[in-house]
């Protein structure tokens, strides 16, 4: 039986070449073997609409790379995450992917597993989470679609600096995930194996809640190299993206 992989915060950019050709490695020499992948959100570094196809060579490159790997036989899910909350049906269409609604619960043999971007989960960051509601509105995603491409890659390029300097004055506990959050978040949905990116903090985590032993698993960022988390035949490990 072939594994399950999962991968999230690549921010693919044309500013970082050397991540976007680690990603071609892995789509082409990698990710193939993988039964499913599962990208988690934040697969661009930003995303102001699917006609940004037609002004971004780098987004055309990925959308063919996925969709090489998947007339392979590999199939493709992809979940918004805080960058490319926009990234649509057109791009789904040219990448074969198929989007998932955050959050989703999938089966891996006889455990169920729960996928998450993980942003909802740092509840702490109130700022974060009052910018969450309002871009994820319908009615404002639509009126942001409407605008000239160039005015939305100005207000991509705001977004990104105003986050970069809130960032760097937060506590770091505040941009974590909040502990009663994902305690919750296991009690909701029956105590699940727990998969998510968001936080770039890489990691394995046990939880014990009403006496259940949770895992939750925190997916590696494509910052300084990359990373997948690998599901094989029931057993998890995170992996290193070789060039």
């Amino acid at each position: 039986m072939r594994p399950t992989f999962f991968i999230s915060d690549l921010h693919l950019c044309a500013e970082r070449p050397d991540i976007s050709r680690l990603f071609e490695h892995f789509v082409e020499e990698t990710a193939p073997a993988a039964a499913s992948l599962y990208i988690l959100g934040d697969l661009f570094e930003y995303w102001i609409g699917d006609d940004q196809l037609d002004i971004d060579p780098l987004a055309r490159k990925v959308a063919t790379q996925l969709a090489t790997m998947a007339e392979k036989g590999t199939k493709i899910f992809f979940m918004h995450g805080n960058r490319d909350f926009l990234l649509g049906d057109r791009f789904a269409r040219a990448a074969r992917l198929e989007i998932l609604a955050d959050p989703t619960v999938i089966q891996l043999r006889s455990v169920q597993v729960l996928l998450m971007h993980g942003d909802t989960l740092c509840t702490d960051d109130l700022a974060y989470q009052s910018f969450r509601t309002q871009v994820r509105s319908p009615a404002w995603q639509q009126a942001i679609l409407a605008k000239p491409i160039a005015d939305r890659q100005a207000l991509a390029q705001s977004i990104r600096s105003q986050s970069d300097i809130e960032k760097s004055m937060k506590a770091e506990a505040i941009m974590d995930v909040n502990p009663d959050a994902v305690s919750d978040v296991f009690r909701s949905f029956g105590f699940p194996v727990l998969v998510h990116g968001h936080t770039h903090r890489p990691a394995k985590h046990e939880h014990t809640v009403e006496s259940h032993v949770c895992v939750r698993w925190v997916l590696q960022d494509w910052h300084d190299f990359g990373g997948y988390l690998s599901c094989d035949n029931g057993e998890w490990r995170s992996m290193i993206v070789n060039p």
